[in-house]
């Protein structure tokens, strides 16, 4: 049984207002709602609240993490 692509809305609760650019890589990455919800707070660390789930972010949880930060630190850039 293959899995449903995370719908947009979904993205831009756990993320914010992300460009369509990055939306789209991060629906066909494949990545669970659980990786992204990890990602997120890994992103707001709080990855305190995770417990014993508390781990570095690998495979596709860690590349959309450093998709988000490299897109963040750019916009920091312009400011």
């Amino acid at each position: 049984m293959t899995e449903m692509p995370i719908p947009s809305e979904e993205v831009k609760r756990l993320f914010g207002d992300i460009d369509a650019h990055n939306m789209v890589e991060i629906i066909e990455s494949g990545a669970t709602m659980t990786e992204l919800e990890e990602v997120a707070a890994h992103l707001a660390e709080e990855t305190d609240v995770m417990g014993d789930l508390e781990r570095p972010l690998t495979g596709r949880a860690l590349r959309i993490y450093e998709l988000i930060r490299r897109d963040e630190e750019r916009l920091e850039g312009d400011r």
